[in-house]
């Protein structure tokens, strides 16, 4: 029987920051992303697209305010709940679902390397 393994390192000098980084940097853009669906979400759901509008403001908030506190543990929790946000968004306009599910899954790649690095 061999032994069992023990975790391998990551070769980070300081794997904590690193994956703090990378869940900051994955919200960063997210907001730059919701920002930029307000123009082309006027757009295309016309005169009823305020709510949608409303929601993606106050998300790219969260999102941003997240972003800043990653050094928190509940600011892990906090980016899966926003990912649930946006797509339960897509009630309000199907453009919201549709980045939602990309995010989402980012968000869980993003999840599974924390994991990973720091077991």
């Amino acid at each position: 029987m061999s032994a069992p393994q023990e975790p391998r390192p990551s070769g980070l000098k300081n794997p904590q920051a690193a994956v703090r980084g990378l869940g900051a940097g994955t919200l960063a853009l997210e907001t730059v992303v919701l920002l930029l669906m307000v123009a082309p979400l006027k757009t295309i759901a016309g005169d009823g697209s305020g709510p949608a509008i409303i929601m993606v403001l106050v998300l790219a908030v969260l999102a941003i305010v997240l972003a800043g506190t990653m050094k928190r543990s509940w600011a892990w929790a906090g980016g899966t709940l926003l990912q649930v946000l946006l797509l339960l968004g897509g009630f309000l306009h199907w453009t919201l679902a549709a980045v939602g599910v990309i995010f989402g899954l980012t968000w869980v790649y993003v999840l599974h390397v924390r994991r990973t690095i720091l077991g």
